[in-house]
């Protein structure tokens, strides 16, 4: 058994073929007329204002592009989807937000990046909790050879074998490398 749909209902209704006794030779909704009228004048408008005068020819040319953009519109109209839905819908894609293409800010760079020429205490020779630690004495100025005698004196010092405390310490997640 079939069951007959009322949709060449709502498709009869909509069409107007023409004044009586004078239809046109083609089917057009109600809905497409309005918005082929709308259309044709915002295609006018548009050609006025790019400086094209109103003439046979432009106008021809007007009621071309006006029967084309009015078939694409309406073939996404049905009595499914009305107009309405369809513009809310076409306005509701313009405002969404969208997610951003371009990255926000620039290269990275170890400009910001604060060096501090010693090394932070531990918290306990800190002061304890919530009492401010007092400030490390700055560094006695030196000369600039004895500076340099302490950078070789420093890298030589590295080469050698490290504490039994340096070589136990792990960091959590890292593994170490397998010991000789």
């Amino acid at each position: 058994m079939r069951i007959r749909t009322d949709d060449e209902v709502y498709r009869v209704d909509a069409v107007w073929l023409g004044p009586p006794k004078a239809t046109f030779p083609w089917r057009a909704r109600y809905v497409a007329w309005g918005v082929g009228l709308v259309v044709f004048l915002v295609v006018l408008a548009v050609e006025r204002r790019m400086g094209i005068g109103f003439s046979f020819f432009s106008t021809g040319w007007a009621v071309v592009i006006t029967i084309v953009l009015t078939r694409v519109i309406c073939s996404r109209i049905s009595h499914e989807r009305p107009l309405g839905a369809v513009l809310v819908m076409w306005l509701r894609e313009l405002t969404a937000p969208r997610e951003r293409s371009a990255g926000s800010g620039g290269a990275a760079s170890a400009a910001r990046i604060k060096v501090r020429g010693r090394r932070p205490l531990p918290k306990a020779k800190r002061g304890g909790r919530g009492t401010p630690a007092p400030p490390p004495p700055p560094p006695p100025p030196q000369h600039p050879q004895r500076q340099r005698a302490d950078r070789s004196r420093r890298s030589a010092s590295r080469g050698t074998v490290p504490s039994r405390r340096a070589r136990s310490k792990e960091v959590r997640g890292v593994r170490s490398p397998a010991r000789p």
